[in-house]
């Protein structure tokens, strides 16, 4: 069964603000799918991050102050079983659909650091993430297209439905359904690797650009040079 078949998760997550650095995370979800004609499961968490909300947060989710307030949980335990959940995908090897991996998981990693005094690494510990980036692997795969990556942009070029866009794990799982026909679309150059090197590939391609070139297997393996994607240089100096 090819990687596009079988198990997948993903994660999203609504931040209270366009600054990764300094916003909250205000609602999350994550999506598992144990193959490709599975029933999803889903967990969904609505925080109330203890400081105000922006009213362009509160209208991305379609909330109000006052039910965010009223229905939300504290910021800690919500990132300890965010954390626990992809620390559980790691262990299984379970690919993570993540869309702007980059920007998504720093943004766990600061609140960690923010509420629990550790990090999205330390917490996953020696097992690493397997994380399927859709952005990033449209624009590498069909680089010429022209057009929006974002979410509701790739639901239409891969025609899987996109889902209430003010609902978190709507947009998780639409990711991840993006990705599942991102595969079967370009299986004749994907169908081949594992998800261990597609992450490098992916790691390759985030700093060389989409210009960059189908390096062989072996040099996926080899190269070195962006070693910690998408947890790396988004990460630098979250403490």
């Amino acid at each position: 069964m090819s990687w596009y078949e079988g198990p997948l998760a993903a994660y999203t997550a609504t931040p209270a603000g366009p600054r990764t650095a300094k916003d909250r995370v205000l609602s999350a979800a994550v999506v598992v799918q144990d193959h490709a004609d599975a029933p999803p499961r889903f967990e969904r968490w609505l925080v109330c991050p203890g400081v105000p909300v922006p009213r362009s947060a509160r209208a991305a989710l379609g909330l109000s102050e006052d039910h965010i307030r009223r229905n939300g949980r504290w910021p800690a335990p919500v990132m300890d079983e965010v954390a626990r959940s992809l620390h559980e995908h790691a262990l299984t090897g379970r690919p993570l659909v993540v869309l702007d991996a980059p920007a998504t998981l720093a943004l766990l990693d600061r609140e960690l650091r923010r509420h629990r005094a550790t990090s999205l690494t330390d917490r996953l510990g020696p097992k690493p993430l397997r994380v399927l980036d859709p952005g990033l692997l449209d624009t590498q795969l069909d680089r010429f297209r022209k057009g929006s990556r974002e979410l509701e942009s790739l639901c239409s070029v891969y025609r899987v439905p996109g889902g209430d866009p003010r609902d978190p794990a709507a947009r998780a799982l639409a990711a991840l359904n993006v990705v599942r026909a991102l595969g079967r679309r370009f299986a004749a150059r994907l169908g081949r690797l594992n998800a261990a090197e597609l992450h490098a590939l992916q790691a390759t391609w985030s700093t060389r650009g989409p210009a960059a070139p189908w390096f062989g297997l072996q040099a996926t393996r080899t190269t070195g040079t962006e070693e910690g994607w998408p947890l790396g240089p988004a990460l630098t100096g979250a403490a």
